[in-house]
């Protein structure tokens, strides 16, 4: 799967992991101590959805084009930090543009926070410098992710999240995806990890949950959005979120959400979710 990502931004996918990727910001900050998040695949950052590429396939249209009308209240209070930050980030930079995960960090970090932004790609890693750079609580890094991820933690600050987001350009990056994990969890263990990843299929997905269950000395949840039957695997047909240390509150909030996102995004009538806990009990 090639997923160069102004293609897809604002798609059903994005949704899902920037409205998880807040709620775990808004338990961590909770705290006042510093943290830092950790992107190790950040893309540019900022996409225009009137652009030529979000232009030639549409995909937020059914994305965040069906967030226009507002959920039932115990959702709005959910997702009320998301659709903050994308309304920060239109107002900075215009009404057409969909923020990537380093573009809603840039809103919901605090001044305390620190973000660490890492991207390979010698052309998306200009664009996202000229971006972000001069944030004074931010930094882009010019580095391989998989290689960021272990060289970056544990942070000084002891506390905070990193946010794994490959291309999925490797026919092994999903089972890559358990092992990078297992093997930073053993050098961080009490770091939260978010892990996203594409679903075409479930058989992969099964494979790396059953994987994660058995070695992961601590506890996960595997969240997942789809919006197509996964038994069509010629196409995307959702996507899903490995957390490893995630908020005691996000499983419950992961219940209300993804229910919701799923009714809403599903395409051709389908539309499904799983929330479910695994590894050692919390």
């Amino acid at each position: 799967m090639n997923y160069r990502h102004a293609f897809h931004a604002g798609n059903f996918a994005d949704v899902m992991k920037h409205a998880l990727l807040a709620r775990i910001l808004a338990y961590l900050q909770r705290k006042e101590t510093p943290l830092r998040v950790i992107d190790t695949h950040a893309g540019i950052g900022l996409y225009d959805l009137a652009g030529d590429e979000a232009g030639r396939t549409g995909e937020w249209v059914d994305g965040i084009g069906r967030l226009g009308e507002f959920f039932a209240p115990e959702v709005e209070v959910l997702l009320a930090s998301y659709r903050k930050a994308i309304a920060e980030v239109r107002t900075r930079h215009g009404q057409t543009i969909y923020p990537g995960s380093p573009g809603i960090l840039r809103e919901l970090l605090r001044r305390q926070d620190r973000g660490v932004f890492v991207e390979l790609h010698p052309t998306d890693h200009a664009v996202l410098s000229e971006a972000f750079n001069a944030v004074t609580n931010l930094k882009v890094m010019h580095l391989d992710g998989w290689t960021a991820l272990h060289a970056l933690i544990p942070p000084k600050e002891k506390r905070g999240l990193v946010l794994i987001d490959p291309p999925y350009e490797e026919p092994n990056e999903l089972e890559r995806l358990g092992t990078e994990l297992l093997a930073a969890m053993k050098k961080w263990p009490t770091g939260v990890y978010a892990g996203w990843y594409p679903i075409k299929s479930l058989e992969p997905v099964d494979a790396l949950a059953a994987r994660l269950h058995a070695e992961s000395p601590r506890p996960g949840l595997r969240l997942e959005l789809l919006v197509d039957d996964p038994r069509e695997p010629g196409r995307l047909n959702g996507s899903g979120l490995i957390v490893l240390n995630p908020p005691w509150s996000l499983k419950e909030e992961a219940e209300i959400l993804l229910p919701t996102l799923a009714e809403r995004l599903s395409r051709s009538g389908y539309g499904g979710y799983r929330c479910e806990t695994f590894g050692p009990p919390a």
